[in-house]
């Protein structure tokens, strides 16, 4: 019997957070999804995993035996994979990263040029991730490393190092009434609706709503996106207002978008991540080294 290790590990999810919503959260699936995923492990293993009550999700006998193996079932997978990525990536001398949304602003094609003179037949394959999942394909091992926005979701299972710390700013729809205001205090926005990444995203999105400046007041969420585009038009539609890095005013400058700077809110910071888990590749130090050089700049 052949059994899907995305299965294996909804089922990992679940066992270590006990809870379907918990566990929902943390895989970025909805609780319905997930759950029709652990009956079909459930159907394909032909035993009852775990004991559904309104407290949560209790592993079963069948449920506990399975629960002791999964890591090493899982844990050998992901060497397997990584080797044949490692080694399909040698082959190709193609060194995917991901990124989100502007990477890490003009520090980004200096980090490629810096990596391309100590690899100069090599080539950097930039991933754009969603804000719906920004650490996806950096935990799944589809991109070796990845410009990320601080915080993330799971941060602490990676290697973080910082590039560039910038202000944070306001963008709304550029015939907005508060675009007569040349700067902002945070305290002056909290009643407005906001643009958000999904909920799933936690620090990530609270950062992006400034759930730390709130002193416990509501956000009114506007619309919630995934991507630039969809962000943009939703600001530019009047659904919202979004707290944006400074240099959103560059990468993002559109006629019917106003940026004005705000005070009050923490600034942004990139980094570049990379799991803690295994050693990097050789060409990923080679691009650690490079974007550590760019970085003391």
């Amino acid at each position: 019997m052949d059994v899907d290790t995305r299965l294996l590990r909804y089922f990992r999810a679940v066992a270590e957070e006990g809870t379907l919503t918990k566990a929902a959260t943390r895989l970025y699936l909805s609780q319905p999804a997930l759950t029709k995923q652990i009956r079909q492990l459930e159907d394909q293993l032909g035993a009852t995993l775990f004991e559904r009550s309104k407290s949560g999700m209790a592993l079963t006998g069948p449920g506990a035996a399975l629960a002791e193996s999964i890591d090493a079932v899982l844990d050998a997978w992901d060497r397997a994979e990584r080797a044949v990525r490692t080694a399909e990536s040698e082959a190709s001398k193609v060194l995917r990263i991901g990124f989100l949304a502007s990477a890490a602003n003009e520090k980004t094609q200096p980090i490629i040029a810096a990596f391309r003179e100590r690899r100069p037949d090599w080539r950097v394959e930039l991933r754009q991730a969603s804000w719906g999942a920004p650490a996806a394909a950096l935990a799944s091992g589809e991109v070796e490393a990845a410009f990320m926005r601080v915080p993330f979701p799971n941060q602490e299972d990676f290697h973080l190092l910082e590039l560039l710390t910038e202000p944070r700013c306001v963008a709304m729809a550029a015939n907005h009434a508060l675009t007569q205001e040349q700067t902002f205090a945070f305290a002056a926005l909290l009643d407005e609706p906001f643009i958000a990444a999904p909920a799933a995203t936690g620090a990530f999105r609270d950062h992006w709503i400034g759930a730390e400046a709130r002193g416990g007041h509501p956000v009114k969420i506007g619309a919630i996106t995934e991507q630039p585009d969809d962000w943009l038009t939703a600001i530019a539609n009047g659904d919202g207002i979004a707290l944006a890095p400074e240099s959103a005013a560059r990468y993002y400058a559109r006629p019917d978008i106003a940026y004005r700077p705000v005070t009050g809110v923490a600034a942004s910071t990139v980094a570049l991540a990379w799991p803690r888990t295994g050693r990097p590749t050789a060409a990923l130090t080679d691009f650690i080294t490079a974007a550590t050089r760019t970085a003391d700049r």
